[in-house]
């Protein structure tokens, strides 16, 4: 589902217990200067991750100063994020002018310690080729690094490497728990494209063989995964970025099921088996 751009008053674009996708809490918080904002979050686990600007971030006794370093976009800079256990009471005040901040959070009971990811703490993983068209990079928050220190949350940034170009190819999905095969993981993306007049397109395939749907999204659309193949692109000449939540069912590491009538091009894309492999 597309959820276009929209002011949400600082309140959550996918509340919790969301019909769609359940396991998964996407906000998006504007501060001003000294701003301060609080919430808690009974039975989710969250991380704070400014798209702009700057927050000092304080959590029941946990303190992180000056998270966050970009100030134009999210093209300007290493992203930072602050882990809040679920259902703890966090804040966030703001040191920049403004700062425009993600609130990414998954389905989870158990109270798990505070922490926080600086830029130089970052998973990084980069493939894909511009000959396939499926050159990206991806920079994980919380990745593989934190798997012993979050229960179910993964947390990531994505850009198209170049101007052009798919994402999330071959196409993939993840929405039943079947191991070794797939996990069921929840999926919400926030999307931007540099110049962000640029716009691209978020394909869903139900079933392999038959015809999907597609939504045309645009700087600041919001997608909500709940099952299905989902590949995205972007128009020739622009770059784009999207945040992703990903929430896991009974598990945080991510298996992927590729869609079989495209799984022989994981063979093709250089480097995508390292990228499988950051998301466990």
């Amino acid at each position: 589902m597309h959820i276009a751009p929209y002011d949400n008053a600082n309140t959550p674009i996918v509340d919790v217990d969301d019909p769609m996708v359940p396991l998964n809490y996407f906000n998006i918080v504007h501060l001003k200067r000294d701003q301060a904002f609080d919430y808690q979050v009974p039975g989710y686990e969250t991380c704070i991750v400014p798209a702009t600007g700057t927050v000092d971030v304080e959590i029941e006794g946990f303190n992180a100063a000056s998270i966050g370093n970009r100030t134009v976009d999210v093209w300007d800079g290493e992203p930072e994020g602050v882990y809040v256990p679920a259902g703890t009471k966090a804040r966030m005040i703001c040191k920049t002018d403004k700062a425009e901040v993600f609130v990414a959070g998954a389905k989870y009971d158990q109270v798990l310690d505070p922490f926080a990811v600086r830029s130089d703490e970052l998973d990084k993983v980069q493939y894909g080729s511009d000959d396939t068209k499926t050159h990206r990079k991806i920079k994980h928050i919380l990745g593989t690094k934190y798997h012993d220190k979050v229960g179910r949350l993964l947390v990531s940034e994505l850009f198209t490497v170049g101007a052009g170009g798919w994402s999330g190819f071959p196409s993939h999905k993840h929405d039943t728990d079947r191991l070794p095969d797939e996990t069921r993981h929840d999926e919400t993306y926030n999307f931007r494209f540099r110049p962000n007049h640029g716009s691209g397109v978020q394909m869903l395939q139900r079933e392999d063989g038959k015809p999907g749907d597609a939504y045309h999204i645009v700087d600041g659309s919001t997608i909500v995964l709940d099952n299905g193949y989902h590949p995205c692109a972007v128009l020739p000449g622009y770059e784009m970025y999207y945040f992703t939540i990903l929430g896991g069912l009974t598990q945080r590491s991510l298996v992927q099921y590729f869609q079989p009538s495209h799984a022989d091009q994981v063979e093709t894309i250089p480097g995508i088996k390292d990228m499988i492999a950051k998301f466990k």
